[in-house]
């Protein structure tokens, strides 16, 4: 790692950011993940449709806690106009100090519509949009970044010329994931790319993918030059992970490895803090007619998974924790789980989260025959955040 990082003037150290995650970086598990070290914690991807239309959903998710230091809030759009519409809501209603644009979901809803990692391939509307955001964000000096794939699929890469493209725009730092989109989460992320993109360019160059443990996040920042890693799957069910971080590159050697009833301790805090936070909104909850500790527990159910990796829980008590549907449930079924189980070494450095199969990575018709084709595809925004 050749430099420090920063954002706006500030240090980011540890150089670590949390990756947006539908469904997943809401505002309780950034507060989880921020309780175990420094960092950057990023929202979930808000669309600039569904921020400009103040959808109650969207709103909800772009809120942050009085003590995050940097509001760190991603967009997701495909015209450039849209793009400088929201990017100027945030700045004349002060909604973040940072904003992140998304041109790394391989998911084929958002790709057959130009957008995530298909959209880098029409390089003049890319830097239209990226110019669109770096010249609105200016106006208040908030940092716009760019997180990206090396491609559509191993015919069609993108990183190198984006990458300059978007250093050329002003950005503050480039990440990259090192996969195709063809790829999406199947196989080995490829680190030589990512070496490759910090050699081409002058600003921070992020790493992403394949960051399980701590020590793969010092030996990606060591084997590629690396200005910093972004964090995604790896902390799910392990929102200690930051800590590790903070510890492995400070130089400690201490990792965490707690115990299954230190481990139901945060499960249980995480599903408060899930039925506070929608608790809190009580106009919203209010009109869907919804019980914010029913739907508190609902979201957590997801989770429960991850935290379990590994441990030695029955399937009828695995099953009866993912269908909780109050805290004195949940914490009635934790109490039943062995306190005493250690962590499960066998998971360690092991993938988490969503993997799939390498597959055909949608897209509108004729978007690979001209490059330099600015047209936004019609119905290419999508008017709903988050998972």
């Amino acid at each position: 790692m050749t430099n420090q990082l920063s954002l706006a003037g500030k240090p980011v150290s540890p150089p670590v950011v949390l990756a947006p995650m539908a469904g997943i970086t809401n505002l309780p598990f950034r507060k989880l993940c921020r309780e175990q070290g420094a960092g950057i914690y990023v929202c979930e991807m808000i669309t600039t449709v569904a921020l400009t239309e103040r959808n109650p959903k969207t709103m909800r998710l772009i809120e942050f806690d009085p003590d995050e230091e940097t509001r760190s809030l991603q967009l997701y759009g495909v015209d450039p106009e849209g793009v400088r519409k929201a990017v100027r809501m945030v700045v004349e209603e002060d909604l973040a100090d940072h904003v992140d644009l998304n041109f790394g979901c391989p998911v084929p809803k958002v790709t057959r519509r130009g957008g995530g990692s298909a959209l880098p391939w029409k390089r003049r509307l890319f830097r239209e949009i990226v110019t669109a955001a770096v010249d609105t964000a200016a106006e208040r000096g908030i940092p716009v970044t760019v997180k990206m794939r090396k491609g559509i699929d191993d015919d069609h890469l993108t990183y190198r010329e984006a990458g300059l493209i978007a250093q050329d725009a002003g950005v503050a730092w480039v990440a990259l994931h090192g996969r195709t989109a063809a790829e999406r989460y199947s196989g080995t992320a490829d680190w030589d790319a990512i070496a490759d993109l910090k050699d081409l360019l002058d600003v921070p160059v992020l790493g992403n993918g394949d960051v399980w443990e701590a020590d793969d996040a010092v030996r990606m920042a060591a084997q590629t030059g690396c200005d910093g890693v972004v964090v995604g799957r790896g902390c799910l069910g392990r929102p200690w992970l930051f800590g590790d971080l903070e510890a492995a590159f400070s130089g400690r050697e201490t990792r965490l490895m707690p115990s299954l009833g230190e481990v139901a301790k945060v499960m249980l805090r995480h599903a408060q803090l899930l039925v506070e936070w929608i608790a809190g909104a009580e106009s919203y909850e209010a009109r869907r007619n919804i019980d914010a500790e029913e739907h508190g527990c609902r979201e957590f159910r997801k989770h429960v998974a991850w935290y379990l990796k590994g441990f030695p829980v029955g399937g009828e008590l695995r099953r009866e924790l993912a269908m909780v549907s109050t805290l004195n449930e949940l914490e009635d079924l934790l109490g039943k789980l062995d306190a005493d189980a250690p962590f499960p070494v066998s998971t360690i450095g092991k993938p988490r989260g969503r993997t799939n199969s390498p597959g055909k990575v949608s897209l509108p018709d004729g978007w690979l025959d001209d490059r330099d084709d600015r047209t936004v595809p019609v119905g290419a925004e999508i008017d709903s955040s988050g998972g």
